[in-house]
């Protein structure tokens, strides 16, 4: 292998390493910094920035110690923290262990800068490669995954990257001497890095930030599909809701990895970009899959004018110095691109605590790169890559074409024989899938609402494609292990909010956005009818009420009520979430002034938060007089912050 395949590959896995270590740390600022929202939001997003403050100072250790030991060394600490999140211990070792490897990630980043100057075909493979992997891997990553496969295939990357960190290291020598004070001596044989590569290396972490959120991630493309399929402001179980990945992966990687066109052809990649991610800040859900495929080949050719093409440095002192130069701008490049990626992540999600507009940061990040890359020196005689480009996007599109074929499932609900007497509603508020001890812990929930036997679930606090919350469809992956299609309503955005999962084929589905009063994140009602068979029909409204500060959600509950007896219009009716409120409060008496019935008045109290010491009493099941409930109980686990609550209603005789 020549030595630029070698590092091209290594760089490429060793970005594979570093996504998978941010989307462990990224969730464990939230659920165990943040410690189920106690903390500040201004706490954890100083927390977030600092250690990418920190790692501005990895260029200067560079520069004193040489490259390739600080390169060899972080990719080692990378390495065993990679490793051992793939025992997923929760808590607060989760937390340190991700931070750890976060930290030598920045650090290594750096390292490698100053040996390359010409990292966008490495950046880019890492990037499409991730994105493919995560597909097929259902958005769920192997450190989730704990078993002896995942295991296996960790211990395989991890090996390899470092076996290729090693042998670049003994094959190239030139970051030593450009790392190298300027009176250094520096030989023919070292002058390996040229003096470029400092706007792609830049870029790198926006790009990550914008391939994360839009143009590379596979729970937005399926959510998007999702949308396609319900229209109406609602999405519904896709069919194949993972075939726009390998569109968006072929697109990027073609775009990126050939040759860029002159002139104001230069300019159709920062056009791209920017038109996709202003699609994408327009928050709807019909306008998500023109966002991925518009962002993913306008970062890549924006990528692609960044490339750095031209001869290597002389072996001359001169020349030396002004590697030494390159090399430490480099460095310093790729450390602020990097903290451009964290202050565009604090920047977007914290306003969803903290409630100011978000929808300019992710379209202010692709007017940087778009600038960035529109402005780079065109390249008059191209190098040609270390790998041929169609070759290499026809290899990694083949594995993200697997990805419809082995992740996707669609659950389909059909009529039984005749109407049920019974049906068993659950509600769960799932906090984006991540339990209390900060583990995404998709099987804890499955389980403890499939003890119920349930025949609907209202789910609240839904996360289909946060990168804050690691990239995951959490709902596309509870319907499968349930078995029950779902249809899905925005709050907070496209691809958070609340859910209805049914065993009962559901008909007219409609939502409400309530009136914010306040709360920063959104909220509102999804209503939907169940087909029981025999022209029976039960109304179903699942919402997560969002109480102003220092207040009840009393103007949300009113809406509620009001928007679900409507809705309902005489037939039986169930409404359930997480209503922030407890029996007794203003709010709560929004539902019953309406002539609901709290389905858990029999068992109460019933508390449900915090999952691990119940002490509030904000789950809530109300239904119409038409039903009679039984059976109430709030199960325990610590798969989510609350407890899930569950009843059985008698329909009323035909």
């Amino acid at each position: 292998m020549r030595y630029r395949q070698l590092t091209t590959g290594t760089l490429a896995l060793g970005v594979l390493l570093l996504i998978d270590v941010l989307r462990v740390w990224l969730p464990g600022i939230i659920t165990i910094f943040g410690q189920a929202a106690s903390t500040p939001a201004e706490l954890m997003g100083a927390f977030a920035l600092g250690w990418f403050v920190l790692a501005m100072g990895a260029p200067a250790v560079v520069r004193r110690v040489g490259a390739r030991p600080v390169t060899v060394v972080a990719a080692l600490a990378l390495a065993v923290a990679r490793l051992a999140l793939t025992a997923a211990p929760g808590g607060r070792t989760q937390l340190w262990l991700a931070t750890a490897g976060l930290l030598a990630g920045l650090v290594w980043l750096v390292g490698v800068a100053a040996d390359t100057d010409r990292p966008v075909p490495g950046l880019a493979l890492g990037f499409a490669v991730n994105a493919a992997v995560h597909a097929v891997l259902d958005t769920v990553d192997l450190v989730w995954r704990g078993d002896w496969v995942a295991w296996l295939l960790s211990a395989v990357a991890v090996a390899v990257f470092l076996a290729g960190t090693a042998q670049a290291g003994r094959r190239g020598g030139a970051g030593d001497a450009l790392a190298a004070p300027a009176d250094a001596p520096v030989g023919p044989a070292d002058a390996v890095a040229g003096p470029g590569g400092g706007r792609a290396w830049l870029l790198a972490g926006p790009a990550l930030l914008l391939a994360g959120m839009v143009a590379l991630s596979p729970a937005l493309a399926r959510t998007g599909m999702s949308y396609l399929v319900a229209g109406d402001g609602v999405a519904r179980s896709p069919l194949f809701g993972l075939a726009p990945v390998p569109v968006a992966v072929a697109g990027f990687l073609c775009a990126a990895l050939a040759r860029p066109p002159r002139g104001w052809g230069r300019a159709y990649g920062p056009v791209a970009l920017l038109g996709g991610v202003v699609l994408f800040a327009l928050d709807r859900g019909d306008l998500l899959l023109p966002a991925i495929l518009l962002a993913a080949v306008g970062l890549g050719a924006c990528l692609a004018l960044t490339d750095d093409t031209s001869q290597p440095a002389s072996g001359t002192a001169s020349a030396g110095t002004a590697g030494g130069s390159s090399a430490s701008r480099r460095g310093y490049a790729v450390a602020a691109g990097m903290l451009v990626f964290a202050l565009g992540a604090v920047g977007y999600y914290s306003a969803y605590d903290l409630g100011y507009p978000n929808a300019a940061v992710p379209v202010v990040v692709a007017v940087l790169i778009a600038a960035v890359a529109f402005t780079a020196r065109p390249v008059v005689h191209r190098l040609p890559g270390p790998f041929p480009p169609l070759r290499a996007a026809a290899a990694v599109t083949a594995l993200a074409l697997l990805a419809p074929v082995l992740a996707d499932e669609v659950p389909v609900a059909s009529n039984r024989d005749g109407p049920p007497e019974r049906l068993t509603v659950v509600a769960y508020n799932i906090r984006m899938g991540f339990g209390l001890d900060g583990r995404f812990d998709l099987t804890g929930l499955a389980e403890v609402v499939d003890r119920q036997r349930p025949d609907v679930v209202l789910l609240s606090e839904v996360d289909r494609a946060w990168l804050l919350n690691g990239g995951h469809d959490t709902l596309d992956l509870l319907s499968d292990r349930l078995g029950m299609p779902y249809v899905f309503g925005p709050a907070a955005d496209p691809v958070w909010g609340d859910a209805v999962l049914s065993r009962w084929p559901v008909r007219d589905p409609r939502t409400l956005p309530l009136p914010a009063v306040g709360a920063p994140t959104g909220a509102q009602a999804l209503a939907v009818t169940l087909d029981l068979g025999d022209g029976v029909r039960t109304a179903v409204v699942s919402t997560h009420l969002q109480p102003p500060p220092g207040k009840g959600p009393v103007v949300q509950a009113r809406a509620v009520a009001d928007f679900a007896t409507r809705y309902a219009a005489g037939r039986p009716l169930v409404v359930a979430g997480d209503l922030n409120t407890e029996p007794g409060d203003e709010a709560f008496a929004e539902f019953t002034r309406a002539g609901l019935v709290d389905a858990l008045a029999a068992a109460r109290p019933l508390e449900t938060s915090p999952a691990d010491d119940p002490r509030q009493q904000i789950d809530h099941i109300f239904v119409s007089p038409g039903l009679t409930p039984g059976d109430p109980v709030a199960p325990r686990s610590t798969a989510s912050d609350h407890l899930p609550v569950a009843v059985t209603v008698t329909l009323p005789p035909r």
